[in-house]
């Protein structure tokens, strides 16, 4: 117990205070193209299939490190010489975000579905290129040790952001969803009030040499450093593709159900996005305790068994209780795997390509999401939700077959992260 409750100090440093605001920032307009906008476009009559390829907007989380490169090594004129590299580019990025959000939130889905996708995929790529600069700040900031309790911070924080954009967002919709989203614009001042009153982290020495091979090439060869390097890319890919799955048809089937804004505000966003903060909470101290890689295969386990409640939930029909239960499982151990597997992202960066190298590994982990799980809408609509969902479950079998063949290899061990510079 003494043990677990020293594990505990880590979190009252000041700077998990800033990474939790930053992962608030991050949060924030990821539900915005995501689960509110599904929910959304369903309430103006989007069909299912619609819903799901419309998750193809945020192909820029995928994408992202194309332009990783340019954040990581390029200054901004005016901006970085009296803010630094980190944090000049994250208030650029910022007040981009915010616009964006704010004319999302004044499109008409049945009148004019196109100008929806194209504002969400800009809400989407200033996302993304927020997402490389603050995952670039908290990994440069902390030590390795730390890298747990920033995963859970940050968790919390995006969760939080989370909560905003999606309860808030649904309260808020009564009085129109441009106010809604205007809302969540203007809330994008905690992240830029956060990125002012925060120091700029050290910075590592960079490769030297012709920008391209330092900025673009040396980042990747310096991955395959890893052991297994191969199979862990394949592993980040496939970790959440289950989960993904289940969740990207929750919202139209609690809209199915009979389930008001309301209550899906108060039951799946406030109250799950509760037990979801718990849970990483849980897995930031999982992974002090246990390491990455038993938190990770706990999390992946307990995220299989969640998506069983779905079917759950499906043959209950309207009934709070019920989902109130199944809110709170999936947002657990939902919890639990995230903050293990940010943690297990961290560790494998090496500091002089901190943004380009996370880029990659987070834009791996959104192919599940993003395009691996776009095509939920249409299983669903083929097979029905009971075979939909075992089709989810079955889809985390994969990832938890590598995962237990790269802690046989030693694949899961990530090599010393002090910066390996070229000559």
């Amino acid at each position: 117990m003494k043990s677990w409750l020293a594990a505990l100090g880590v979190y009252r440093d000041r700077r998990m205070l800033a990474i939790l605001c930053m992962g608030f920032s991050s949060g924030l307009p990821y539900a915005l193209t995501g689960s509110t906008l599904s929910i959304w476009l369903r309430t103006e009559g989007v069909s299912l299939t619609d819903i799901g390829l419309f998750s193809l907007v945020g192909l820029a989380y995928i994408l992202k490190f194309l332009w990783s490169p340019v954040l990581d090594r390029v200054a901004l004129p005016l901006l970085t010489p009296r803010l630094g590299r980190r944090r000049s580019w994250a208030l650029f990025i910022q007040v981009m975000l915010a616009l964006a959000i704010l004319g999302l939130g004044f499109t008409n889905p049945r009148a004019a579905r196109e100008w929806v996708a194209i504002l969400a995929v800009l809400v989407a790529f200033f996302s993304a290129s927020q997402d490389i600069v603050i995952d670039a700040y908290r990994v440069e900031l902390l030590a390795t040790d730390e890298q747990g309790a920033g995963a859970a911070a940050t968790q919390v924080g995006y969760r939080i952001g989370i909560i905003a954009s999606t309860a808030g967002t649904l309260y808020l919709s009564v009085l129109g969803w441009g106010a809604a989203y205007g809302a969540m614009a203007a809330s994008m001042l905690v992240g830029f009030v956060t990125v002012l009153m925060t120091r700029e982290p050290p910075e590592a020495p960079r490769p030297r040499g012709d920008w391209f091979r330092a900025s673009v090439i040396e980042p990747f060869l310096d991955f395959t450093r890893h052991r297994g390097w191969l199979v862990i890319l394949v592993f980040v890919v496939l970790f959440k593709l289950g989960d993904a799955i289940a969740i990207s048809m929750a919202g139209p089937l609690y809209v199915t159900l009979g389930f008001s804004n309301a209550e899906i505000a108060s039951i799946t966003k406030v109250f799950g996005m509760a037990a979801a903060m718990a849970g990483v909470s849980l897995g930031g101290l999982l992974v002090a305790r246990a390491g990455v890689m038993r938190a990770l295969l706990i999390g992946g386990v307990l995220q299989m068994l969640s998506i069983l409640l779905y079917i759950v939930q499906y043959r209950a029909g309207h009934d709070p209780v019920v989902l109130a239960v199944t809110i709170a499982a999936e947002n657990v151990t939902g919890g639990i795997g995230s903050a293990a597997f940010v943690a297990y992202l961290s560790g494998l960066c090496n500091l002089a390509f901190t943004a380009t190298q996370y880029a990659l590994l987070s834009a791996l982990a959104s192919v599940a999401r993003i395009v691996l799980a776009s095509s939920g809408g249409w299983m669903a609509d083929q097979f029905g939700w009971t075979e939909f969902f075992l089709i989810a479950i079955a889809a985390c079998l994969p990832a938890l077959g590598l995962l237990l063949w790269l802690a046989r290899q030693g694949g899961l061990a990530a090599p010393p992260r002090s910066p390996a510079l070229a000559a």
